[in-house]
């Protein structure tokens, strides 16, 4: 196993390899960094401070090559990005069928932060929205909340490889400002759909999206699901192989906010995208993307991060449904043998 402090120094190797694919992506850059459109979220006070300029993409394959351009170790809040991992960790606790009885997996027209549960049913939608989060959060084992708090960032350790630190200005903001969640959490307690530990769970949820990432991170951990729970760089597994695909497959129908439908049909990539401006993307077996860019759209997704998806699935036939032949074959052009030999 590659111990952290040698993932930095093995990832720079890595990146000086000359790769048309790097090429490609410093293209998207120079294309997309000087798009205004968006804005960056401010209804958490501390949000609002994000530059709107900050942009990095990166790609991690699931071989360990790692390909990035622009702000890629500028850090960020990790928000609801988090939701798809915490979700993961809620499964192997308790299995399919427990956190499936409390959580529904079922994609939702209504907004992330909506004060609605199923009506037949009583549950959250789905892990992605507000109400499924805090209900998986809920489940996180672990004797009071330092316990349960050092296993979420232990969890993001094995998918990052590297300690991941919290910002505690976000947090208290978040904190502060969350009232509308604790109506959310106290509505699924009326029905049994978490623990009465609300105030624990709820700073333990605050904390969870105010953990600290950049883009070379979001890769990374796409490119451990994508390498089927193992990280392709440390080769510690991070999360059991068996709950992978629920963790994607959830992340493909519900990760982008009310656009994953459209998300779904033009990109066609599991992801998931957080109010800080990060997206996190998986092409099971080949490769995990991250990219940031703080000002987002009318659903809460970053714009440029949206444009770059769109771009990859299109050049390299990326969509998880494609049956064309790709202009362009990702592996031919990472390894430096792009077919028709441009650059």
């Amino acid at each position: 196993m590659v111990e952290t402090s040698n993932l930095e120094s093995l990832a720079s190797s890595i990146q000086a390899v000359a790769s048309p694919f790097r090429g490609y992506l410093q293209d998207l850059y120079e294309q997309y960094k000087g798009v205004m459109d968006g804005a960056v979220a401010d209804y958490i006070p501390e949000l609002a401070i994000a530059k709107p300029e900050s942009f990095g993409i990166c790609v991690a394959t699931v071989d360990g090559q790692v390909f990035e351009v622009g702000d890629c170790t500028s850090l960020f809040t990790i928000q609801s990005i988090s939701k798809a991992f915490v979700y993961g960790l809620a499964l192997e606790d308790h299995g399919r069928e427990y956190v499936n009885s409390k959580v529904s997996v079922e994609p939702t027209g209504e907004a992330f932060n909506a004060i609605v549960l199923d009506e037949k049913t009583n549950r959250p939608y789905n892990p992605m929205v507000n109400a499924g989060a805090i209900a998986t959060t809920d489940m996180i084992k672990g004797k009071g909340s330092t316990e349960r708090l050092k296993r979420i960032l232990d969890m993001f350790k094995r998918y990052t490889g590297r300690e991941l630190d919290i910002n505690v200005p976000v947090f208290l903001s978040e904190r502060a400002t969350g009232n509308r969640n604790r109506a959310i959490a106290y509505l699924m307690l009326n029905f049994d759909m978490i623990t009465n530990r609300i105030d624990e769970t709820l700073d333990l949820y605050f904390q969870q999206c105010s953990i600290l990432v950049n883009s070379r991170d979001l890769a990374m951990m796409a490119a451990t699901l994508a390498n089927n729970g193992v990280n392709p760089i440390t080769q510690e597994r991070a999360i059991d192989g068996r709950y992978v695909q629920d963790v994607i497959s959830v992340m493909l129908t519900c990760g982008m906010y009310d656009y994953s439908g459209e998300w779904t049909y033009r990109v066609g990539i599991p992801a998931k995208s957080g109010v800080g401006g990060g997206i996190t993307a998986v092409v099971p077996g080949r490769i995990g993307i991250g990219t940031f860019s703080p000002p987002l759209d009318e659903k809460g997704n970053s714009v440029r991060g949206i444009k770059v998806c769109e771009d990859l699935a299109k050049d390299f036939g990326l969509h998880l449904f494609n049956g064309a032949k790709p202009d362009r074959d990702l592996e031919e052009w990472m390894n430096g043998r792009p077919a028709d030999g441009a650059w």
